[in-house]
């Protein structure tokens, strides 16, 4: 009696989460059975044309038509982070909550209607100050109710941290999405760099890298350096860095779950942000 009542109880209940991210150019979503501890989905959706929340809304809308059965469902949690270049961090004995504006208006052309926010870093003395798809957000709280958002700069920083070592010399991590890749640099556990930069070729993109580099004054023959995110040693952005930063690898992340056998495993740099946003 006791164990059915327990399995209609489980039979009934949604143990599932939802991890989302969001950026103009693509959309993702993955789906945690929190029971059977695996990944049951896994889908990522790109976008060529999307210069604008409004357009990226509309698109949401039709992925959530076409996912219907994934989507339309309840979950124990739903997480989104917002992936944009609209964020700047800040040192928390600097920082106040009343200053959001003056913080951004530096590195970012920020408009009178902005709605900004700020994420606190778990594992640091930092605060990350954005401006998230305000509509995108009231979307997903139209479907799903009460929702947890992160910027994506905040999970990636919080999880290098996890898994870097206290080296004395600086560590450089390079995460590569379509058209933007992300440097972090840390030094003795804290960070000592971040910055997102927009890439059209491998030109523009070891431009930058080389050029953080040079400005942190590291060394190219002793640093090391780490990928993550959509690059495999037979891209071109392996090769051309390869040509001037020797010591390369690519950031091995291991999870706390499996995937089931329907979803095709990612390499483990792959999708670690969303994956680590549950």
């Amino acid at each position: 009696m006791k164990l059915q009542a327990r399995k209609n109880n489980i039979d009934q209940t949604n143990y599932k989460r939802l991890s989302i991210q969001v950026s103009l150019n693509g959309f993702s979503f993955c789906i945690l059975h929190t029971i059977d501890n695996e990944i049951i989905a896994l889908r990522h959706f790109q976008f060529e044309e999307v210069t604008n929340p409004l357009q990226l809304e509309k698109e949401i809308v039709a992925i959530f038509e076409q996912e219907a059965l994934l989507l339309n469902q309840p979950f124990e949690t739903v997480t989104v982070s917002h992936i944009n270049t609209l964020s700047t961090f800040v040192p928390k004995p600097l920082f106040s909550d009343k200053n959001l504006a003056d913080y951004l208006k530096y590195n970012n052309k920020i408009l009178s209607n902005d709605y900004m926010t700020f994420d606190v870093i778990a594992n640091n003395d930092m605060v990350n100050v954005y401006i998230p798809y305000v509509n995108i957000n009231n979307l997903f709280f139209e479907k799903y109710g009460a929702f947890h958002y992160k910027h994506f700069a905040t999970i990636l920083v919080e999880n290098i941290f996890q898994l870097a070592t206290t080296s004395e010399e600086a560590v450089l991590y390079v995460h590569i999405q379509k058209e933007h890749f992300q440097i972090v640099v840390i030094e003795q556990k804290k960070l000592l760099f971040y910055n997102s930069f927009e890439y059209t070729s491998s030109e523009d993109f070891i431009y930058y890298l080389l050029f953080t580099v040079e400005q942190l004054k590291l060394n190219t023959n002793t640093l090391q350096l780490y990928f993550l995110g959509t690059i495999d040693k037979s891209d071109v952005l392996y090769s051309v860095t390869y040509m001037y930063i020797r010591h390369i690898n690519f950031l091995n992340k291991a999870y706390n779950f499996d995937f089931h056998s329907t979803v095709e495993t990612p390499k483990s740099h792959h999708d670690f942000t969303l994956l680590t946003n549950f």
